[in-house]
């Protein structure tokens, strides 16, 4: 009921007056705030964490930060992308931190400030979200599937998966995947495009083991078959 109220209150707004009212003691314009970019700020966080527990920390200091600094926000930027800028330093903080000796994730290289920018038809993710009026089995395997994309998502290098997930699953254009990260559209697009090929890749080999052991006939099926001719032998024989 309330996040309808919220809507329906909020939903017009620009960003500079959220921003406004967040910082003038407005709790229910921070709370509408928050609902609207909960999923976005914790993919981004969970793409550099690769931690649950930890993006859902980093998120929610990265809302105290921004609370903190909201009266700045002038709209140069839309506030997602400020919000997200902010939860992804957080982020990195956290995991320099966290590694302390590892190495540090680059978002930006030289040899990939200089990439070609044009790559063309860029594709997006299929909607990951599953629909109420399925089957049970249809939601079990789409649960799996998800479960393997996440997998297969997680184990990007770092500073591909980061964009990856802004462009492919928030839907993030390049331009503000680029204003997000810091770095050159052209290495958005570099990067983005790599990563596909990346994943697609690790998806074909997990595919590719899936085959060899498709419609597997042994165990309990084969040895009902076996079991089954072997009774029904002494008939044949017999006649």
């Amino acid at each position: 009921m309330l996040r309808a109220v919220l809507e329906t209150t909020y939903k017009q707004l620009s960003d500079v007056e959220i921003a406004r009212r967040v910082a003038t003691g407005d709790t229910n314009a921070l709370h509408f705030l928050m609902r609207r970019y909960n999923q976005t700020l914790y993919r981004t966080a969970r793409s550099i964490l690769r931690d649950d527990a930890e993006a859902e920390d980093a998120v929610q200091e990265s809302y105290l930060l921004a609370y903190r600094a909201m009266d700045t926000f002038r709209g140069d930027a839309k506030l997602s992308t400020w919000l997200t800028r902010i939860v992804i330093n957080e982020a990195i903080a956290r995991s320099r931190k966290r590694k302390r000796t590892a190495e540090i994730i680059h978002l930006e290289s030289d040899h990939e400030r200089n990439a070609d920018a044009a790559i063309d038809h860029e594709a997006r993710m299929p909607d990951m979200r599953e629909d109420t009026a399925e089957q049970p089995e249809a939601r079990a395997l789409r649960a799996e599937t998800r479960r393997l994309l996440e997998k297969k998502i997680d184990e990007l290098p770092d500073a591909f998966r980061t964009v990856f997930m802004l462009r492919a699953v928030e839907e993030m254009t390049a331009e503000e995947t680029a204003l997000a990260l810091g770095i050159p559209d052209a290495t958005v697009r570099t990067r983005f495009f790599r990563a596909k090929g990346m994943l697609r890749e690790s998806l074909a080999r997990e595919i590719d083991f899936a085959i060899e052991d498709a419609f597997a006939f042994d165990g309990v099926r084969c040895d009902r078959i076996v079991d089954g001719v072997l009774a029904r032998l002494p008939a044949i024989r017999g006649k």
